[in-house]
């Protein structure tokens, strides 16, 4: 199983600069971008499913909220918290939902978060997006920053969205289909060009 690491990121970066000067530009302007690399397990997984549809910053404050309340964050802990412990540290009733759901597959052995390791891209997602509250955007954010995978291109990501209607001076941001025919131009490093998206994102 190939996966992202320092050294082969920047060779990824350097192959998709000769193949696009667009990207070449912003890796000219701004540098690489990082691997921006996350541990895997269950504590990575509830942190993406706080980041659905909100900032990262106030994702980032209640998941470190809940890191301060249970180092670690393990699932038979996590279940331990009544609805009204996670709502004061920042959780909706909808992402409480979700997360006691992965939690509780987690336990029964329904995920195991650990075999995720060894399986392919889409079983991966399969296995992910099969828990209520586990979305495609969810499920390929965890394979590009928790499992490294080099191919994955996460719909829905809006600062993606952002950065490619700026990047190709587009009147509106690009639609699904758009979205999907720029990342085809990026495979087999369609995982670093969304980090390097991002990092012109975050750069402007």
């Amino acid at each position: 199983m190939i996966t992202l690491d320092e050294a082969n990121l920047e060779n990824a970066v350097s192959q998709l600069c000769e193949q696009d000067s667009k990207l070449a530009t912003i890796v000219s302007q701004f540098g690489s971008p990082p691997l921006w690399k996350r541990e895997p397990g269950f504590g990575t997984l509830v942190h993406i499913i706080l980041e659905q549809q909100v900032s990262l910053a106030s994702a980032r404050t209640c998941f470190d909220k809940l890191n301060v309340r249970l180092p670690g964050v393990q699932p038979a802990d996590f279940l331990t918290l009544s609805n009204a412990e996670l709502l004061k540290i920042g959780f909706s009733r909808q992402k409480t939902r979700y997360t006691r759901i992965l939690a509780q597959a987690v336990l029964d052995g329904a995920l195991d978060i650990n075999e995720l390791n060894n399986l392919d891209d889409d079983e991966v997602f399969s296995r992910l997006t099969a828990l209520t509250g586990i979305g495609p955007w969810t499920a390929k954010i965890y394979l590009l920053m928790a499992l490294s995978r080099p191919d994955i291109w996460p719909e829905g990501d809006l600062a993606l969205v952002a950065a490619l209607q700026k990047l190709f001076n587009l009147d509106q941001r690009p639609d699904l289909k758009q979205f999907q025919d720029y990342g085809k131009n990026w495979r087999p490093y369609r995982a670093v060009a969304a980090r390097i998206l991002w990092h012109y994102y975050l750069s402007l």
